[in-house]
């Protein structure tokens, strides 16, 4: 499975002025090159009066990456470029990002717009919510009524999850563990049960946690 990597977990949109050009920038999660895609197209079409929107993308995480960029009619390497730079250095993956000018009559120059539309990516990236998409198991256990509020503390302990628990003769448990921590949970039944109980890996994905 992919290496745990950081993706951004709402979308968020922040704006500043640099000499009456305004510059808006939308960033979002994306886990494919098709939500980036249809994600490029809604804020064009939200901006459809703006004078530029410069999209960038990195799709995937760690070593394994799409990326895209494109000036948008701003002179080539002073828009989309330095975004993607920003978001390659962020350390995020599964990202997207619009960045939308309006232009204020005064020309900013190379250097100007590359230092704006570095702000304006830096703007976003450096305040977004950020997760881990990690490797995760999901299983099933069984285990008597007296043991469920001790199941509970270790499945926390170990950072697992309860995704549900169906009551009859003895309580079924869904749980959810990043891989990473499975191991420690496992033991934990095996100390609490005296070795009569382990939870059965059920399903393997991947899933977005909150960045510690």
């Amino acid at each position: 499975m992919t290496k745990p990597y950081l993706v951004p977990l709402t979308e968020i949109r922040r704006e500043h002025e640099v000499l009456k050009s305004r510059f808006i920038a939308t960033l979002a999660p994306a886990f494919s090159i098709d939500e980036a895609r249809a994600f490029m197209k809604r804020i064009r079409a939200e901006f459809a009066d703006a004078s530029h929107n410069v999209p960038v993308y990195i799709i995937g995480g760690g070593n394994t990456v799409t990326e895209y960029f494109s000036d948008d009619g701003e002179p080539v390497g002073t828009s989309g470029k330095p975004a993607l730079a920003v978001l390659r250095g962020s350390g995020l993956g599964d990202v997207v990002l619009v960045i939308t000018r309006y232009f204020g009559g005064t020309l900013l120059g190379t250097g100007g717009l590359v230092k704006a539309y570095t702000e304006a990516a830096q703007s976003v990236v450096n305040t977004v919510e950020r997760g881990r998409r990690v490797p995760v198991h999901v299983a099933m256990m069984a285990i008597p009524y007296n043991l469920l509020e001790r199941v509970r503390l270790l499945v926390s302990k170990d950072h697992g999850k309860i995704l549900g628990e169906d009551y009859a003769g003895d309580i079924t448990l869904t749980l959810l563990f990043p891989i990473e921590n499975f191991d420690a949970f496992q033991a934990d039944m095996r100390e609490l049960s005296a070795g009569k109980i382990q939870a059965e890996v059920i399903e393997s994905k991947e899933e977005i946690v909150p960045a510690a």
